[in-house]
């Protein structure tokens, strides 16, 4: 008999150990998943103009899309929507752009800059010219946010021929530091290090 509860009792650890392992791996990914779908905003809003900055929040924001009225579920219940509603965003970022603009956001948000400049070399010499530009922002981005500023503004005269909005360096410039400024609030608001290598 004490054989049989010692068992049982090592079989709930195990299974108490997985399911904490589980919910861990499980608010990781919902964590990473929010981040691409901000981080992917952030770049659909740098390809088709208007304010990068409120497209990368428009995820977040917890809206009557979600068929509930504010204070009608719990905080939890909330941020577990948004999180969705930012995966979902994520998904969006991949259909319009591809699996390698994807994954280009995925490594930028993660301080992976060497997979996020191979990945958006693939995507900035796509045919089709939007994906190209989402391509050629993520290799601006992942350039900058790696402390590599020359090589970012290096870019900036494909930027200036290829994005439709900026129309001088000086703009291109200004695009790229709010960017960054977003970047880093999308990580913080997310649990992740601001700046990489902190």
């Amino acid at each position: 008999m004490k054989k049989w509860i010692a068992l049982l009792g090592i079989g709930l650890l195990l299974a108490v150990g997985c399911t904490k392992q589980q919910a861990k791996q499980a608010g990781e990914g919902a964590t990473m998943g929010a981040v691409v779908g901000a981080v992917g905003g952030l770049v659909t809003g740098l390809v088709f103009g208007g304010n990068p900055i409120e497209s990368a929040a428009a995820g977040a924001v917890f809206g009557a899309s979600t068929g509930a009225t504010a204070g009608a579920i719990s905080g939890a219940q909330q941020e577990s929507a948004q999180k969705e509603q930012q995966r979902a965003k994520g998904e969006e970022f991949r259909k319009k752009f591809g699996d390698d603009a994807y994954n280009g956001a995925v490594a930028l948000a993660q301080c992976k800059h060497e997979v996020a400049l191979a990945n958006a070399a693939i995507v900035s010499k796509d045919a089709d010219k939007d994906k190209a530009l989402a391509g050629l922002w993520l290799e601006v981005l992942s350039h900058a946010d790696n402390k590599q500023e020359e090589q970012a503004r290096a870019l900036f005269p494909a930027v200036v021929e290829k994005d439709p909005e900026v129309k001088t360096e000086v703009q291109a410039e200004e695009k790229m530091r709010r960017a960054l400024q977003k970047l880093m609030e999308i990580r913080a608001e997310n649990g992740l290090p601001q700046v990489c290598g902190q």
